[in-house]
Order: structure tokens, then sequence, then C-alpha cells
């Protein structure tokens, strides 16, 4: 039993610019809540191309950061980056992570959840691989409520595209993005102490163009989709995006809240 990624993952350098940048943001108020103490061994489940584990790394007291995920372009991309002793990238599977029970003393998880076919599994083994007293924590975007500039895309295609309508349904309902079911999740895994956040970021694109690229990558579920238009339908989709991104306004920078869902547990007998 997996719980493998439903993420459409082709490069490092695609990740980055689809969702890495942001990553980076949001690992600094996730690992504030998520906390991190000195000479754990800490482990970063669904790490992409190392947002968050290099965060982690920037802590010398810390005794050992490893992070896993379950695209190997990404742990390729992140392993070429690293250069401590301590940080270790490996390449695994959420829901059937490779590690003995009790390894870690901190188990993180950002941006992962909602991209795992059985996030349920996945949280039992974060709970599995935590030691006694340990703590479990993991973030995921609002992408109903909380995450504008992706709305601002798929409601566009949406209005053009039955199918696209149906990738928008998708995209809004992944499970563990809807209010309470972390909070939930963590309760049911059997961790104590569980405790809830709302995270919040801002987007910046220096200009359209900015935010389109990702869009005609490789990476993502907007990409995927993307990649599905023929020449014409792909050309009508960018004008209007384009529209909606300018939105009465000259081409140039723009700004997006994105929020995230956050929870933490301790692990007990």
């Amino acid at each position: 039993m997996t719980a493998a990624s439903t993420f459409n993952a082709s490069t490092g350098d695609g990740y980055e610019l689809q969702m890495g940048r942001w990553s980076r943001r949001l690992a600094v108020p996730f690992l504030a809540f998520a906390g991190a103490s000195s000479g754990e061994r800490v482990l970063d489940v669904g790490c992409g191309t190392g947002s968050l584990t290099f965060l982690l790394s920037q802590r010398p007291d810390l005794e050992a950061v490893c992070g896993i995920d379950y695209a190997p372009p990404y742990i390729e991309h992140a392993a070429r980056s690293n250069s401590d002793p301590r940080v270790s990238f490996r390449v695994g599977d959420a829901g059937a992570l490779p590690f003995r029970d009790a390894t870690f003393d901190r188990v993180l998880s950002l941006l992962m959840l909602h991209f795992v076919s059985q996030p349920d599994r996945a949280v039992a083994e974060m709970r599995r691989v935590a030691r006694l007293g340990a703590t479990v924590a993991a973030a995921v975007w609002d992408a109903r409520g909380g995450f504008v500039a992706s709305r601002l895309f798929f409601d566009t295609a949406a209005a053009l595209d039955p199918v696209a309508g149906l990738r928008r349904a998708r995209a809004f309902t992944r499970p563990m993005t809807r209010p309470g079911e972390l909070d939930s999740a963590w309760r049911q895994a059997g961790l104590a102490e569980v405790e809830t956040a709302e995270l919040a970021i801002r987007m910046e694109f220096a200009s359209f163009d900015d935010y389109w690229t990702p869009y005609i990558g490789k990476d993502g579920p907007g990409a995927e989709y993307v990649a599905t238009l023929d020449e014409q339908a792909r050309m009508r989709l960018r004008d209007a995006v384009r529209s909606a991104y300018l939105d009465g306004d000259v081409d140039g920078p723009r700004s997006y809240v994105a929020v995230a869902w956050a929870v933490k547990g301790i692990v007990t007998p």
C-alpha cells in the first residue's frame, strides 16, 4: 500500500519556477509554527527541491536533516545544491517511508499531503517514523479559498472549456485542503496536543510573462492541462488569462495572497 504522488513532476528547474520560489517563502512561517530543537534529527516529507530542508540546514544545532520526495528529478536537483554533510536527500514514497519506527525527532511536510493518493496513509507513516514525544507537522494550500494566483488561472480556463472545469474541481477539492481536514487527520492518527494555524505569504510576479511561463512548462496541474491543448486553444487561454492578470491595468508587477492551512501534534504512547 502506497501513497504515490498525483503531482505532475518533470524537472527541478520547472518546479522551482512553478512552486519552489513560493514554498521557500512559506517554509519560513511554517518552520516558526512547527519548530525545531537543538540536536534533533528532522525529516522533510515531500521535500520537492528542498525549500524546507535547506531552511532547516541553516540551523547549525540540528544533528541531521533528511529530505524525501517521490520525484527523482526534484531529489537530483536538491542533491546538486547541497554541500552540508548533515543534509541528505532520497527518493521515496510518503505512504511507505523507508525508515524504521521512531527514527526522527521531528517530521515535517510542506505542500505535499494534497498530492498523494492516500493522505491518511502518509500521515500514519509520518507518525510511525517519529519518536515518542516528537512533533509531526504539515501545511497545505487553502486551494479553494486562499490561493488567488491559482484561482485566476483555473477560473479563467473553466469559463472557456468544460474539461478545464473538471480539472478545476479536482484542484480545489484535493484532500487536506478544506477547513478542518488537517486537524481531523492528525487526531484520527492518534496525535496529541493538536494545534492548527493559517499561514500567509504573498506571491509576487514581475509581469504577466512571469506569471504565465510556469503554465507552459511541465510541472504542476496547470501545466498538465495546458499541455493537452492545441496551439489555437492555448493562445485563446493565454489571452484570456492575460486579460484577467492585467485586470484593467498595464502589464507589470502583481502581488497575490496565498494562504495555507497548518497543523502540528505530538506523538504519544
